[in-house]
């Protein structure tokens, strides 16, 4: 098998998943068929594995919002000494290549694990977290973010854990770093005027068009990821942060189907996407009087949980 031989089967398959987990179900197993074709060939030409490692998917990937179309969000975790890098930054580059033949796009910030930034052993992996949070500054609690919303493909699940629980060490003991977190994706872009009219993009190649991943999705997804933070709660996809919560959070349940209701949404008007920048748009011209009605819905409730959970990490979470 080869790159081109998965990236035939993806155009052949992709159009026939019938809704959002049969697409998320079907991107984890071209990943996975990707990841591990690249990793043979590592092996080919630099050797056997030099040590336990996790291949880990971050972003839509890691918490399994996928499009049609995405791009690359993922890194790798060792647990090895600092002479095994280049191995690892060889197979992150492998893999890089293979997915890109396969149909996703390079990350333009480029958090890969082609990048030594996100291919490390355990113990630096472990110093960069902490460092992101001390730091305190807004792109590197941009990068600890980007960095919880991850879950292992391949190898080691115990790796990432592990350096999952150095992140609930530190908020133990530096409780005020939540409303840090907070601040850091408080921004909520708006997409209702005081009208109450949809506010579509103004000018570009998308005029007419509302970003629905920032507009609508964003603001559920933030508050589940503060709240499995304060929670010491390390599972990455959104749905399944909801249900982790449910109990303790009554309030949730309403938000939780909503979600999931926003999600079909979402698959509904963007999967016959013909590329990348298309999935997180949707023409307003395409939206029925019903349809606006419902999207306007999710923003609203998206914002009002987003306070929610702001209050109650102020409350519970801020200042152990």
């Amino acid at each position: 098998m080869s790159y081109e031989d998965i990236r035939k089967w993806r155009e052949q398959q992709i159009h026939l998943q019938m809704d959002h987990e049969q697409l998320n179900d079907f991107h984890d197993d071209l990943m996975l068929k990707t990841v591990q074709l690249a990793l043979e060939k590592v092996k080919v030409e630099q050797g056997e594995v030099p040590a336990p490692f996790a291949f880990f998917l971050m972003g839509s990937a890691g918490r399994r919002e996928q499009s049609i179309w995405s791009d690359q969000d993922h890194g790798i975790i060792f647990n090895g000494s600092e002479q095994h890098q280049a191995y690892f930054q060889k197979l992150g580059a492998e893999i890089v290549d293979g997915l890109e033949i396969v149909g996703y796009e390079r990350c333009e910030g480029k958090v890969m694990a082609s990048e030594s930034r996100w291919t490390k052993s355990i113990e630096d992996w472990k110093r960069q977290v902490s460092d992101w949070l001390d730091e305190e500054s807004w792109q590197s609690l941009r990068h600890f973010s980007t960095f919880f919303d991850s879950r292992v493909l391949l190898g080691e699940g115990k790796l990432l854990e592990d350096v999952k629980q150095v992140t609930f060490s530190y908020i133990q003991s530096h409780p005020e770093i939540m409303n840090r977190l907070v601040d850091n994706v408080g921004f909520i872009q708006k997409g209702v005027g005081v009208f109450g009219q949809l506010l579509p993009q103004q000018s570009g190649k998308r005029t007419g068009q509302i970003n629905i991943k920032t507009t609508a999705l964003f603001p559920y997804v933030n508050a589940l990821r503060l709240l499995v933070l304060c929670n010491h709660i390390m599972k990455a996809p959104t749905l399944v942060r909801f249900a982790a919560l449910k109990e303790k959070y009554s309030f949730l349940s309403e938000y939780h189907r909503l979600f999931e209701s926003l999600l079909a949404f979402k698959f509904q008007f963007t999967k016959d996407a013909t590329e990348y920048e298309e999935v997180h748009y949707i023409p307003l011209k395409k939206l029925s009087k019903k349809d606006k009605q419902e999207l306007k819905e999710y923003m609203k409730k998206g914002a009002e949980l987003f306070q929610q959970a702001k209050n109650t990490i102020e409350k519970e979470c801020s200042k152990w």
